[in-house]
């Protein structure tokens, strides 16, 4: 980019929320090897940093803080900075080490079991569940707790939350299902366009063959989700685990007898919820009325 026929360098402004998480261990010691090896590299052709910015179309304080292992860089600056040294596509391939630790650890290790999950069933009691939000809705919701994120830090969230829903374009695809409360559907998170556009993603989804989407109707009796959010994942090997707020203290469980309890509440939940095509039917009235 140019102004006045000058080159606009990037800073960090243009680019937030891809700091390094110092509880990270993993991430940490990937991004300070990643930064080393382009140092290294940097300082065996003889480029100072300055032309090194200047070359790649990033600040120099950009630089300092990949190079040192403080910054996460982003694939495009590891592809030109692989032109610019020459390096034959070694720095290029770093992008894939990368790429597992741009994101939370917290997020990559949920990430991690949704991608091999071949069955995936979700209650949320309080919001939509991730895997259906828009990244407008995602953002709203994230700028509501307190204490508040940094900006780098909330778009780095938003970010990852939305790499999740890669899972949408596995093959074969994996069966999800979801239940969520309608009370969450009321709620005016963000204005009227993200409202109506993630009504839309409720019923795109809600209508590929291998989603199967619920809503629990504020006129429903107690269930035994009431506690908090249930999470269940099956694997191809028939091996499975679950979490949920209300029980094993939110801790995620593989043993058969908790997994039935897990599964006995999930299922009774499902049974109370509106049908399928109830559940979108309410979603397009709430539609139509925003």
């Amino acid at each position: 980019m140019s102004v006045d026929g000058e080159v606009r360098l990037r800073t960090e402004a243009d680019e937030p929320g891809w700091e390094v998480d110092p509880d990270d261990d993993w991430g940490v010691a990937v991004i300070a090897t990643v930064g080393r090896q382009l140092r290294l590299r940097r300082e065996a052709v003889g480029m100072q940093v300055a032309d090194f910015a200047k070359a790649v179309g990033y600040g120099e304080d950009l630089v300092y803080k990949i190079e040192g292992g403080k910054r996460i860089p982003r694939q495009e600056y590891l592809d030109r900075s692989d032109e610019v040294l020459d390096a034959g596509g070694l720095i290029a391939a770093a992008w894939e080490d990368v790429k597992r630790v741009r994101y939370p650890k917290k997020v990559r290790d949920l990430a991690k079991m949704e991608e091999k999950a071949v069955e995936i069933g979700v209650y949320v009691c309080s919001s939509i569940p991730g895997l259906l939000q828009t990244p407008e809705h995602a953002r709203a919701l994230l700028q509501s707790w307190l204490p508040a994120y940094s900006p780098e830090d909330l778009e780095r969230r938003v970010a990852a939350r939305m790499a999740r829903q890669s899972i949408y374009e596995r093959s074969p695809a994996p069966a999800l299902a979801f239940v969520l409360e309608e009370a969450t559907l009321h709620r005016r998170v963000g204005g009227t366009m993200v409202r109506r556009q993630q009504f839309e993603r409720l019923l795109e989804m809600g209508r590929l063959p291998n989603v199967t989407l619920q809503v629990m109707p504020l006129d429903s009796p107690p269930h035994p989700g009431m506690s908090g959010r249930i999470e269940l994942l099956k694997f191809e090997d028939g091996s499975a685990v679950g979490r949920s707020d209300g029980a094993f203290n939110g801790r995620p469980v593989s043993d058969l007898r908790e997994l039935r309890i897990l599964e006995l509440r999930y299922g009774t939940i499902r049974a109370q919820a509106l049908r399928p095509e109830e559940s979108l039917a309410l979603i397009e009235r709430l539609l139509g009325e925003t």
